[in-house]
């Protein structure tokens, strides 16, 4: 048993200075996930932080799908596990097990590629189409998206089939990452975002016509929103701003579901993919900081949508600030005796 560390305590927000790895819910509600190992769904987090390395980079084949560089040394750093647990973990994933990677070997030493297929399932016949606690289907298609589709059956992770040979014979699919040979700079960066996903499967997308398409799309990024920041909770802590809420969430389901490459918010063009996935990580502490702020304004808003999408898509990136000086603010009060 590891030895206690006698750790503080979280105080005020202090949680929201740190980045975190992110496990869809799916993986953990659905009963067709129900066959995966806890240790595999923690890896598949690691493989969907590290798709907002590759999107930086532009790391995207020929058909813009989205690959990753994750290499068994990777893995077994960061799971501190030896190279068979971790190879066992990858072939739980991959084809040989779930489908939620799919691997394909470049060859002439060159590093495996890994696709991170999109988590989400159709429903199982009976069931609603609007299953609870569903992450949305079918974002939009551009460069901030992956995009996935069938790969070479061949592909497979040579280096991850448990071998003796020392590390210098083995081939750069079991060495270290591959090095950034783009010309972008920001490769450091970890604000990922998980809900990175391809385009609905084939065969689920022709049961249905494309308008009936588009509502059941519109309805699970609804759903996930919701979940996402406790609507419910927010309407018993907030329930004169219900109407304001309702607002906030389509607002949110519109963006994510725009067809367009860019969306304008404060007067500048930003990638649909960089808005959507900032608004999928949005919770109840940053809708009730927004209508806390928006209740406080005082100055005539022309514009209440370009307004609203600029607080919230900076409310992540301002929440701490806001509350910090709120602090300051009463205890320059209390110091003052008023």
């Amino acid at each position: 048993m590891p030895t206690n560390l006698n750790l503080d305590y979280y105080y005020g927000n202090e949680a929201e200075q740190y980045s975190f790895y992110r496990i869809p819910k799916t993986l953990l509600t659905d009963p067709r996930y129900k066959g995966v190992s806890i240790e595999a769904k923690v890896l598949y987090g690691l493989l969907l932080d590290r798709m907002g390395l590759s999107v930086k980079n532009g790391w995207m084949d020929s058909d813009k799908r989205v690959y990753i560089y994750f290499t068994q040394e990777d893995a077994m750093a960061l799971m501190n596990c030896g190279k068979d647990k971790a190879t066992k973990l990858f072939r739980e994933l991959d084809k040989e097990g779930i489908g939620l990677i799919e691997r394909k070997k470049q060859g002439q030493g060159r590093p495996t590629r890994i696709y991170v297929k999109n988590f989400i399932l159709p429903p199982e016949p009976g069931q609603s189409q609007q299953p609870e606690q569903t992450p949305p289907p079918y974002p939009v298609q551009t460069a901030e998206n992956q995009q996935s589709g069938p790969l070479d059956s061949a592909a497979l992770l040579t280096a991850e089939k448990p071998q003796s040979a020392p590390l210098e014979t083995r081939g750069q699919d079991g060495g270290f990452s591959a090095p950034n040979k783009t010309e972008k700079k920001n490769t450091d960066l970890n604000d990922t975002d998980p809900s990175i996903l391809p385009p609905t499967p084939a065969p689920f997308a022709r049961a249905r016509p494309k308008g009936q398409m588009r509502m059941d799309e519109m309805d699970r990024y609804r759903e996930l929103i919701k979940e996402n920041i406790d609507f419910d909770l927010l309407l018993q802590e907030h329930p004169y701003d219900e109407e304001t809420l309702e607002g906030y969430v389509e607002l949110m389901v519109e963006v994510c579901c725009s067809r367009r490459d860019f969306i304008r918010i404060a007067g500048e063009e930003m990638a649909t993919g960089v808005v959507k996935s900032r608004f999928l990580k949005l919770n109840c502490e940053h809708i009730a900081y927004v209508l806390d702020s928006l209740n406080q304004n005082t100055t005539l808003v022309k514009n209440i949508k370009a307004y609203t999408l600029a607080a919230l898509y900076n409310a992540p990136t301002t929440i701490s600030q806001y509350y910090a000086s709120l602090v300051s603010h009463d205890l320059a009060q209390d110091a003052a005796g008023i």
